[in-house]
């Protein structure tokens, strides 16, 4: 029986026994899409990283009243709105589409609402529900603490999200704080593998120039290695969200404005590229174009055009998709969390059963029993202890560790460090092999004693890839 099975059927059990509402929502939540929550700073892009990963314009992205609410975006049969009140009731609200983004009517003031559910038809949020979340270290304190109430696991009460995708511009003490505030004990709150960093409006990180995103990836790289970020948010993946959401949303016209730019001479080119300013002035057209791509975009498609490398808004759209890093960012979502699911929500369901159950029922100990013996929690345990430097070994050992438990992601190849076309006798004879030295490991008689319990979690990993 899997993980997730397993706890389904201990809170039917819960259900039948306490009648306690919360139960009922936590196993409803066990069968719903993962939530994953984008959160950062104010002006750190989430809502045009949200329409990038969508890749539809869905979330506005001004500083109007709805900004200041949480938003969740759900798969759905038709497009519609409903706003859940503080008071426990919802209402449906009216919408419109201004410039592709949905613009709520919320009817009342924005205190009044806890959160909004924006249902669109989308194959993209059928496997994970995305929730849109005020700036946090906002001018306002109201709308930080919004996020923070949102997302904080406080004590043994239960976050409303089972992953984080954090946005960092530079990164500063608040970003780590918050970090640590999302992920509580490493476990029973978060874990370090239920959070990723992007790091967002990459292309201004190199002042828009056309080296911008590889400037941008060794700052990505840099904060990888960062010691307080990393056992945090241990992959940062850095994204133009502006490219990635006009990647898949270009339109024709906007692609007529770009080609018309790169057909003029080349000393006039290079003018109205110099600035923003220059670029829109006198233009409406341009400057539509320059809100929707950003400098770094309106650079980037022209150079593209004039080199003859794009001849079409098709062909611009995939550069803009392919150079804003937001492939990358769905693999990492993917391996991270795509193939995590069923762990990361057994874990939020469990956090319900502590907050609900009496200390030492029996049902309370069914959950410990669950929590302590499935060896996914095992190796989350393990990667919690890896990235906080609480586990002895050499730095090979360690990295070799942190990717054999599904650090990097849970797939068989990635765990041996393989392609993803790695045949699967490739792939049994990589984790024989493997298994073979960890064994050898956690036997050894000068092996630390929590070196070896780790090297004995690590060959019962490379075992479920054999078994699989």
């Amino acid at each position: 029986m899997s993980i997730l099975d397993q706890v389904r059927t201990l809170l039917d059990r819960a259900i039948a026994e306490t009648r306690d509402p919360r139960l009922y929502e936590a196993r409803q939540r066990v069968d719903e899409p993962l939530r994953v929550a984008i959160a950062g700073k104010v002006k750190a892009g989430k809502s045009t990283l949200l329409n990038a990963l969508v890749g539809e314009e869905l979330a506005a992205t001004d500083a109007g009243e709805c900004t200041r609410i949480v938003t969740w975006y759900a798969d759905g049969r038709t497009y519609s709105v409903t706003a859940f009140l503080t008071d426990g009731t919802s209402e449906p609200r009216p919408f419109t589409r201004r410039d592709g983004a949905v613009q709520i009517n919320l009817g009342r003031p924005a205190e009044q609402v806890d959160h909004l559910e924006v249902r669109v038809p989308s194959s993209r949020l059928r496997r994970h529900t995305l929730i849109d979340t005020p700036g946090i270290a906002s001018l306002s304190t109201d709308v930080s603490l919004r996020t923070m109430a949102f997302l904080e696991a406080e004590g043994e009460r239960a976050a409303q999200t089972d992953a984080v995708i954090y946005l960092l511009r530079h990164m500063h003490g608040s970003d780590v704080r918050f970090l640590e505030s999302f992920h509580g004990d490493g476990l029973s709150s978060g874990t370090p593998v239920n959070a990723v960093g992007v790091l967002s409006r990459a292309d201004e990180i190199g002042g828009c120039r056309l080296d911008a995103m590889s400037s941008a990836a060794r700052v990505a790289a840099r904060y990888a290695t960062d010691e307080r970020l990393r056992r945090l948010c241990p992959v940062v993946v850095p994204v133009a969200g502006l490219l990635g959401a006009a990647g898949a949303t270009l339109r024709e016209e906007e692609y007529r404005v770009l080609a018309a730019v790169a057909a003029e001479p080349m000393d006039d080119v290079v003018e109205l590229l110099l600035t923003a300013d220059r670029f829109a002035a006198s233009s409406e057209a341009r400057a539509r174009v320059l809100d929707r791509l950003g400098l770094f975009g309106v650079r980037l498609s022209v150079r593209l055009i004039r080199e003859g490398r794009v001849a079409d808004s098709g062909g611009l759209a995939r550069e803009l998709t392919e150079h804003s890093g937001i492939d990358r960012l769905r693999e990492v979502f993917a391996a991270q969390f795509v193939e995590r699911s069923e762990v990361l929500k057994a874990r939020s369901a469990l956090a319900v059963l502590d907050e609900c159950l009496p200390p030492g029922s029996v049902l309370a100990g069914e959950a410990e029993r669950i929590r302590a013996s499935a060896h996914e929690f095992v190796e989350l345990r393990l990667l919690h202890q890896i990235r906080s430097g609480r586990l002895p070994g050499s730095d090979d050992q360690l990295a070799e560790m942190d990717r054999l438990l599904g650090g990097a992601g849970g797939a068989a190849y990635t765990r041996m460090n393989l392609p993803s076309d790695a045949a699967p006798e490739r792939i049994a004879a990589a984790a024989r092999e493997t298994l073979t030295r960890w064994q050898g490991i956690a036997e050894h008689p000068f092996s630390p004693r929590e070196l070896k319990m780790a090297a004995r979690a690590v060959a019962r990993s490379c075992e479920a890839v054999l078994a699989g």
